[in-house]
């Protein structure tokens, strides 16, 4: 008798890799399903009924717990408060030097400003520019061609002297209105009373 040998038909190199990689996943799964290598519930989640490889990896749970502050208990400086905002009444007594709108705008308004000093020896007056501090006229009886020339560097015609020379200088230097503004307690009246009227009288308009 002969005995003849079935040969088996060859198999494709494609189907030898998909076995191998079958076997792989089968050896995975049984790793992962063992006793000695499940992790705790709580870093991993595990499925065991999926073949799929992105259920290998680990799962990590993340708690985040937020403290809710008491908004009563935070600073009240740390808000900007609005410029349109109106200050109450409390808030303006704390700052008193910040200057109301006539002042921040008067030297604006009424640009030359008008000083009158009065000395035991002479009188002086003097024309100023408010924004640039410029000094715009001078007349004083101390002068060199007044002092001498002068019975009384004091007296009432020494202040319509004095009105009179600055109301003529102030207009060439193109100023034809300026403003005074009377100290504490101070009058208009007397020595300077007559120095304002003559400036008046010499064409300069006080605003």
């Amino acid at each position: 008798m002969f005995l003849t040998q079935t040969s088996e038909p060859p198999v494709s190199p494609t189907k030898k890799m998909a076995c191998i990689i079958s076997s792989c996943a089968a050896l995975s799964t049984q790793s992962l399903l063992s006793a000695d290598s499940l992790p705790t519930s709580s870093t991993r989640s595990i499925k065991p009924n999926s073949l799929s490889w992105g259920f290998s990896f680990p799962t990590i749970h993340i708690s985040i717990s937020i403290n809710n502050n008491n908004p009563s208990s935070l600073n009240k400086t740390s808000f900007i408060q609005a410029a349109w905002t109106r200050r109450s009444r409390g808030e303006l007594a704390k700052k008193p030097n910040k200057k109301s709108w006539k002042q921040r705008t008067d030297m604006y308004m009424r640009p030359f400003l008008l000083n009158v000093f009065f000395s035991r020896r002479f009188i002086q007056a003097k024309v100023m520019h408010r924004g640039t501090s410029k000094v715009v006229s001078v007349a004083t009886t101390n002068a060199k061609d007044l002092r001498h020339s002068l019975p009384s560097l004091t007296d009432h015609n020494a202040c319509r002297i004095v009105g009179k020379l600055i109301a003529e200088r102030s207009k060439e230097a193109d100023v034809y209105a300026m403003s005074y503004e009377p100290r504490k307690d101070e009058r208009i009246e007397g020595k300077l009373g007559i120095v304002i009227d003559t400036i008046k009288e010499n064409g300069i308009i006080f605003v």
